[in-house]
Parts: structure tokens; sequence; C-alpha cells
């Protein structure tokens, strides 16, 4: 059967022109042909010009999602092992690969799928319809190129159980891929031992992304007095106590997540110096203040303030709130690690947000660096959606 054509409105797929990855349903002027949701469509300018190959799903806002700019190639098991391969050369090459995301959608030319590697186990989320049912073949041949270099996948761990499926007609899914086994699994990062739950912690169990900054942040704790909030498991507050900090208070509102943490100490010998607390960070961060407690590092990695363009002003006074608290909480010359994983809180807006927060905090920032998301979490220029992170180190200096 003749793949069916998408034509896109004339002045339309300008994101696409420019590298970007998606085509969205008001950017299209007819489709020509025959189709199945989630099957592959050719796509053409208006007029004509060939632009490539996607998947199509008519009940998504992204309509189509790119797999391909040539017409002519045949995607099949060898393209996916092509881009499969491709992928993992790429952490070779850039990454610790002991843990890492292997497959991240659209910057690794898969549009809507993720894979994390967490030792021998891998946990996959599936986002749109149309790689969802080029899943098992992805797997396979993950595992295939995995082994050519002697690491034998034991267990798959499915975590499509994000409410965005929905939007794609899909319905929710969390469970094994395969046999089943044991869902704590143990890794090792910067040195750090820790137990991922791949089934019951957030997102895939375990924020890869980080990695590097973590190790960045713990160059400035040997010696001092650190609080790391909405610590998750632990990982910036034992990074930071692996270092050599004198003390470490983690603070997060999850009680499991806050148990992980305690267990994840107790697993590298630092519950002595590393302990922490089950709170809301907007209340105890005040109470600290009110209190006269001054930290040398504080630590600030909230979760997604904003996940959508419409709730952007709301998020942008919770980050300027947070990071005014965290501020003032810091020792003269100490340091603010402050960061958001929000896509919507643009680079731009994050630095306004910060400005604003130490003109309301009386204090003057020393940039030590400006970092993103660790490089398994590749940023594919025009695919805006894959730069998320924003991640600064600051010195932190009274007006005086």
């Amino acid at each position: 059967m003749e793949m069916a054509t998408v034509i896109l409105k004339k002045g339309e797929g300008r994101s696409l022109k420019a590298g970007g990855a998606w085509i969205y349903d008001n950017e299209i002027e007819e489709i020509r042909g025959a189709f199945e949701e989630g099957g592959l469509v050719q796509v053409a300018d208006f007029d004509g010009y060939p632009l490539g190959q996607g998947f199509i799903n008519t009940k998504s806002k992204i309509t189509v999602r790119m797999m391909t700019r040539k017409r002519d190639t045949v995607i099949d098991g060898d393209f996916i092992e092509m881009r499969v391969r491709d992928a993992w050369n790429y952490r070779k090459a850039t990454v610790d690969t002991s843990s890492c995301r292997v497959i991240f959608g659209e910057a690794d030319f898969l549009p809507g799928i993720v894979i994390d590697k967490f030792s021998d186990v891998l946990v996959v989320e599936s986002l749109a319809l149309g790689i969802d049912r080029w899943k098992p073949v992805i797997l396979d041949r993950l595992k295939k190129v995995l082994m050519e270099d002697g690491i034998r996948i034991r267990g798959i761990y499915e975590r499509s159980d994000a409410k965005v499926r929905l939007r794609e007609g899909m319905e929710r899914f969390k469970g094994f891929v395969g046999e089943p086994f044991d869902t704590k699994v143990e890794i090792v990062e910067n040195g750090i031992r820790f137990m991922v739950d791949i089934q019951d912690g957030q997102k895939t169990g375990f924020f890869l992304d980080q990695k590097y900054n973590r190790r960045a942040v713990a160059k400035l704790c040997p010696g001092k007095k650190v609080l790391d909030c909405f610590t998750h498991t632990g990982s910036f507050a034992l990074n930071a106590g692996a270092a050599g900090a004198a003390s470490v208070l983690g603070v997060d509102a999850s009680e499991l997540g806050v148990e992980q943490a305690r267990e994840n100490a107790r697993l590298n010998g630092l519950e002595d110096r590393v302990r922490f607390v089950c709170g809301d960070v907007f209340d105890i961060l005040p109470e600290m203040e009110k209190k006269g407690e001054r930290f040398d590092v504080v630590i600030l990695d909230p979760p997604a303030f904003t996940k959508s363009r419409n709730s952007v002003k709301n998020a942008v006074k919770g980050y300027r709130e947070i990071n005014v608290r965290g501020m003032r909480l810091v020792k003269e010359g100490g340091y603010l690690a402050t960061c958001s994983c929000s896509h919507f809180m643009d680079p731009e807006l994050f630095a306004k947000t910060i400005r604003e927060a130490a003109a309301g905090a009386h204090k003057r920032l020393r940039q030590v660096e400006y970092r993103t998301q660790s490089a398994d979490h590749p940023i594919l220029w025009a695919a805006d959606t894959s730069y998320y992170l924003k991640f600064y180190i600051f010195q932190v200096c009274e007006e005086r």
C-alpha cells in the first residue's frame, strides 16, 4: 500500500525546517491517501517538496513525529538498529555508561521514547503511538548492541504511566517487559552507591541528568555545612557527604523519598554526617531563617513548577520565593546551587527570576558556573524540548 502524504500549509513547518521533529495539527493543509493511526506517512511542503517521513496520530496535537528527513529511507529493524547503535556510541564517547540515559527521544532521532539503563536493567517510557509500536524492536536491538560490549540486560521495566499518553489516545501502563525481577537496583554514581526503585520511584526511578552537576557542587563541600532542598533520594546530599562535608541536611516532602535517602546514606556509611527530614521546603526554610540557621552551601533542586505555558507565571513566583529563602540561608561568601528542570522556564526567564530573588534577598551573586543536563540527555538544537535543565552555582555575597 502506498504511503499517505501529509501536506503542510504554505508558510508552516518552520520548526521542522529548522531541524525540529514535530508537525502540529494546525500546520497541516491536507492528508492525501489512506493511513493507519501510528503508521508512517510521507511529509511534503505545500508545493510538494518532500520533507521526510514520520509517524502520524490525528488524536494528538503533535500529529506527525519525524523519523527521517529522507523520502526513500526504509524504516525497518535495520534502520532502528542504526539509530540505537548511534545513540550508544555517543554515550560511550561522552559519559559514564554504568548507568545513563541510553535513548532520549527526539534528541536521538527516535521521537517519543526514553530508555534509561540502571546497571544491568533497562527502564523504558513510551509516550507516542507510532514509536510504541516499534518499542519491542527498539528494545531487542538495544539489547543486541549492548551485548556486543559484554553488557547483558537481565530485565526491562516499563514506566509508561505519564498522563501525556492519554493525549495520544493511549492507556497508561506500568509493568515488566518480559520476565519479572527485583525492581530495587543498585547503581554507582560518582563513586557513590544508590538503591534505585524503578517500580515506585519518580519518573524512571532516579534523575540521571544531574550526575555531573552533583559532582560540580560536591567540590565546594569539603568541611562545609550543607543544606540540600528537594533531596528526593538523597543524591546531591550524598555527593556532598562523600566529598567530605562536615554535615549535610536533606529535606523532601516525600516520605518514600526520605526513607530511600536514609537507606542510601547507610549504604555508603554516611548516616553519621548526612541526615534527612521529611517536610515542605517552603515551610522549613522560613523556620530555619527565623532560628538564625546558616549554611555554607545551599542546594535547590525543585521539581518542575510548571509543565505548561499557562502556569509559567505561578512557577516564576515559586522559583523566586524558593531562591530568596535559599539565599538568605547562605553564609556570607557561601555558595548556592539552584536549578530549574522545566522546559517552559526558559534560560532567560530563569536568569531574570534569580536576579529578582537576589534583589529581594539583598544579596549579590557571583557566578561560579552555568551548566545544563548531563550529556546522555543531549540537547538537540532546534528541538527545544530537549533543552530543559538550567543549573547555576553562585557565590552569595552580602551587600556592603
